[in-house]
């Protein structure tokens, strides 16, 4: 049994943080909008595994399984994997760091505007494609 209302729940989620990540930007807190970019990112993406059937991994970065099933994703996805991957890639890094820290970071010193907006770019773009795909969803194998 496949959940399809799930599968758009994740969109529709994603694209509301979308929206709380215009906040957080607005009132310079760099970090936070890395981290919440860096969930609308996991969000789309397992929504787009969802939408083809494809089993999504209880990790942070679905790159792997992007890549592994990329015959079965339908455009635009395919022709943004690169992208995709990226920015999967990208934000997974700074999850924790950008949330929590650590000894020798400290997040709202270490973030910056332009880390910022690079994480929303990132995360508008894997948004978009990913609603664009799922709504002409026509996966592969």
């Amino acid at each position: 049994m496949h959940n399809d209302a799930l599968t758009h729940d994740y969109v529709i989620r994603a694209g509301k943080r979308l929206l709380a990540v215009e906040v957080l930007f607005r009132e310079s807190s760099w970090a936070d909008v890395v981290r919440e970019c860096q969930e609308i990112v996991e969000l789309s993406l397992k929504a787009l595994l969802r939408s083809c059937r494809v089993e999504v991994p209880r990790i942070h970065d679905v790159s792997g399984a992007l890549e592994i099933n990329k015959d079965r994703l339908p455009e635009p996805a395919r022709g943004a994997l690169a992208n995709l991957i990226h920015a999967s890639k990208s934000l997974r890094r700074d999850r924790e760091l950008a949330f929590y820290g650590s000894e020798d970071l400290t997040p709202s010193e270490f973030y910056n505007l332009s880390d910022a907006e690079a994480a929303i770019a990132f995360a508008r773009q894997t948004h978009s494609i990913v609603a664009a795909s799922i709504k002409t969803t026509q996966c592969s194998g």
